[in-house]
């Protein structure tokens, strides 16, 4: 029988970055000479690979400064990580949910918007490494919505679409769930809506981790 597998997005999902991610954001458009976009708009495409999350921020920039944008937060981030600024706090629950869930059986996973080494030290200061069994990051798959991350995360857990959940906070991630086949659970602590889960395609909305755990017994 096919393992299950439970594949978590990290920002908004397992942990809450949206301050870290404004700060970087504030801080790569300064480096440009340029206003930084409202902070609501920079939580609405937390989750999306940093190239196309500039492409909606920027949409009429040419590819020379979006590239600038993109070094310069990558810049920022770093900085922040490596003088122990950054600040990526695990959402109350979380370390519960994930015991209870490997408790069960479930394999898990992470598909994120993040670089490698950004999910890889977030998860190594909660110490969280060891809970996951794949890792799938932007930059090594095409951004979501697409199902690529979701896709390489079944065939490295050995798992079936069909024994397997996205869970995530953001329309992108029950859209890749929809286009990899998978169930599609959202959470409703990050940054979109319940409803707006819901119209994306979401199964079902967890109001909260102890929630979550009921609905993958």
């Amino acid at each position: 029988m096919s393992p299950r597998l439970a594949v978590f997005d990290c920002d908004g999902t397992l942990v809450d970055g949206q301050a870290a991610v404004c700060r970087a954001m504030d801080a790569a458009f300064a480096g440009v000479g340029l206003p930084a976009p409202d902070h609501h708009q920079v939580r609405r495409i937390v989750g999306l690979s940093l190239p196309q999350a500039m492409r909606l921020l920027l949409p009429d920039a040419d590819e020379t400064l979006r590239g600038a944008l993109d070094a310069a937060y990558r810049d920022a981030f770093r900085t922040a990580r490596e003088s122990g600024q950054l600040s990526e706090p695990l959402y109350d629950g979380i370390a519960d949910l994930l015991a209870g869930l490997s408790a069960r059986g479930w394999l898990l996973g992470v598909a994120t918007g993040k670089s490698a080494r950004g999910l890889e030290h977030c998860l190594a200061v909660h110490g969280l490494s060891s809970q996951f069994v794949t890792l799938q990051t932007a930059d090594s798959h095409p951004s979501k919505p697409h199902p690529a991350m979701l896709e390489a995360a079944l065939a490295e857990a050995g798992c079936e679409a069909e024994q397997a959940v996205m869970i995530g906070d953001t329309q992108y991630d029950i859209a890749m769930a929809r286009a990899a086949g998978v169930r599609a659970v959202g959470v409703d602590w990050g940054y979109h809506t319940a409803r707006e889960l819901f119209d994306a395609g979401a199964d079902a909305v967890a109001a909260n981790p102890s929630h979550l755990l009921e609905l993958l017994p």
